[in-house]
């Protein structure tokens, strides 16, 4: 699947609507950007795999930063957080599925 629609069902995936919906809007995009609509069960998976991907493991930086201002002892946190590097992209997990 190209890039550009799998960045546009990640972008989609944030929305608030069910999957049928994003299914719809990514058909639309599909169309739009001359490429094949993906499957139903294909969008269906990957909005699956990209709120996945969205959901904190082990805090955000800011649930982190609070902790830290109110429990110092606790700074060793924001150490983790530093190690973690740049969250996860669809299109990254989606190329080593290939």
């Amino acid at each position: 699947m190209p890039q550009r629609l799998l960045d546009e069902i990640e972008r989609r995936a944030s929305e608030r609507v069910p999957i049928a919906e994003i299914n719809r809007r990514v058909g639309r995009a599909a169309a739009e950007m001359r490429l094949h609509k993906p499957s139903y069960q294909q969008v269906r998976v990957l909005v699956h795999e990209a709120r996945g991907i969205r959901r904190p493991t082990a805090g955000s930086i800011a649930t982190v930063a609070l902790e830290v201002a109110y429990v110092p002892s606790r700074a060793f946190r924001l150490l983790e957080h530093a190690g973690d590097g740049p969250r996860p992209r669809l299109r990254d997990r989606a190329a080593n599925h290939k």
